[in-house]
């Protein structure tokens, strides 16, 4: 009797060791994935944003789709998938349109708003995502898709690729590629995600319903039965509104129970398993020309949100100007038209505030001009951001220290355009008559896309700078370093 009872203290030792030691693996992988693996799913989302709004404007501008009038009215505050379902043929621009819209909303409040890391990514949660993920099947983007979203908007691609430039062409290729590669990443990140959270999940059990007052450890230990009585017993006290997964439970009962529960123990350690970071780790090659130009490429996706700011402007300008027609102000356009007179430049008066110190100023702004500018800026970024453009090729050529400067300055130039883009907003929004003001078409989404780009542009510029001055250093210090 002794024999068995000294068996017994033995076995329920062997499971409080285990409970340990696999709390203190999750809880190392969890800080893994919350410093490294989540902000890496984040870049991903980030670039399938902007592949997403590419299409978008470019369908926009096409007219193939209809920009949802409702979409600034729309406050999201979780995760919604938009619907998947059949709709006619006759309603495909309105309500690809919306959908669309809903989805690029969602991917942007995911890239903004959402909290990525280990706590919040529950199993719940993981499915919103991959439910978001799955409104368009990116990787088999095909007319002849079995899911109607996707059909429908390939559709619409292909219809408005048949008249573009060769540029256009290339930014949409683009965007499908690269938005198709993302959401592979992402999916495979989700996918990981979800196996770690099981595991996640078992040991919130292990640590809350294990260590509550109301569990008898000594009856758990006892039979797998006798254990599964004592979790469903203190689990809602213990967890709260945390639901009950029967399977994942039954994984805990077999990890201290089953007669190969070493094995089990074993396999669920090793995939917990995260690489010392005292390992040495493999050196990587980096192509520092190859980075510096891919801040380039970062620039070509801002040209359709130029353009879609620009044209609204221009109908926030002549809506403004409408205000002003008597009948001086007629004769005056007349006479101007009759002798060929230049048109005389206007002036607006905008608040610029600086994000950065919280400071506002007033500054004078000739409207004409700066249209002129950004409509040129949106050429520039045209030519220099495609691959096998010619402005791209040029700049291909030169030194990466001429290649940084230019991506510097573009950076620089880009900050004070929206600055200025954003003072015009609230300007027209609050200079037109009453009447007119439901007429004002704002420009926030196309700020923030913009300023999304203009983000990810400077991270690949900071990243080359990183590589060049590291490389610099070990040059300096006679070290050998294929950097």
């Amino acid at each position: 009797m002794k024999d068995m009872l000294q068996l017994d203290d033995n076995r329920d030792m062997d499971d409080t060791n285990f409970s340990q030691t696999v709390i203190a693996a999750v809880d190392t992988k969890a800080e893994w994935y919350d410093r490294e693996a989540l902000p890496a799913l984040l870049d991903n989302y980030r670039l399938l944003h902007t592949c997403v709004k590419n299409i978008f404007d470019f369908l926009v501008k096409k007219a193939l789709i209809t920009a949802d009038p409702y979409k600034v009215d729309k406050k999201i505050s979780d995760i919604q998938a938009p619907p998947g379902t059949a709709f006619p043929e006759s309603e495909r621009a309105t309500t690809i349109g919306i959908r669309l819209s809903d989805y690029e909303s969602n991917v942007d409040f995911v890239c903004n708003y959402y909290k990525f890391s280990i706590s919040n990514l529950t199993l719940a949660n993981v499915k919103k995502l991959v439910d978001l993920n799955n409104s368009f099947a990116w990787s088999s983007f095909t007319p002849n898709s079995p899911k109607p979203n996707t059909r429908a908007l390939a559709e619409l691609v292909m219809k408005g690729r048949q008249s573009v430039d060769a540029l256009t062409g290339s930014m949409i290729s683009d965007s499908l590629s690269k938005g198709s590669a993302a959401l592979v990443n992402i999916n495979q990140s989700l996918k990981e995600i979800t196996e770690f959270q099981k595991e996640y999940y078992k040991v919130q059990v292990r640590k809350n319903v294990f260590s509550h007052s109301g569990y008898d450890m000594n009856a758990a230990s006892s039979s797998e039965s006798e254990e599964l009585a004592q979790i469903k017993k203190n689990f809602t006290a213990a967890m709260g509104k945390t639901p009950f997964y029967n399977e994942l439970i039954d994984e805990i009962i077999r990890e201290d129970h089953a007669p190969d529960k070493a094995e089990l123990q074993a396999a669920v350690l090793s995939k917990l398993a995260v690489e010392s970071s005292e390992k040495k780790k493999q050196e990587v090659k980096v192509d520092t020309k190859e980075l510096i130009m891919s801040a380039l490429r970062v620039f070509g996706a801002m040209p359709p949100q130029i353009d879609a700011a620009q044209q609204k402007l221009n109908e926030n300008h002549a809506l403004l100007q409408s205000e002003h027609n008597s009948l001086m102000d007629k004769l005056k356009r007349l006479l101007r038209k009759a002798f060929n007179i230049k048109e005389k430049p206007i002036f607006y008066m905008i608040t610029i505030t600086d994000t950065a110190t919280e400071t506002r100023r007033k500054e004078k702004i000739n409207f004409q001009q700066f249209v002129a500018e950004i409509g040129a800026r949106a050429r520039r970024f045209s030519a220099v951001g495609v691959k096998g453009a010619p402005g791209y090729e040029r700049m291909l050529v030169q030194p990466e220290e001429k290649i940084l400067e230019f991506v510097s300055a573009q950076l620089a130039e880009s900050g004070r355009m929206l600055k200025i883009l954003a003072g015009l907003d609230d300007f027209f929004k609050q200079t037109v008559a009453p009447a007119n003001k439901a007429k004002v078409k704002g420009i926030k989404m196309e700020i923030t896309s913009l300023k999304n780009t203009v983000v990810k542009a400077n991270q690949v510029r900071a990243d080359y700078v990183a590589h060049a001055e590291e490389a610099e250093q070990m040059k300096k210090l006679g070290i050998e370093n294929e950097m």
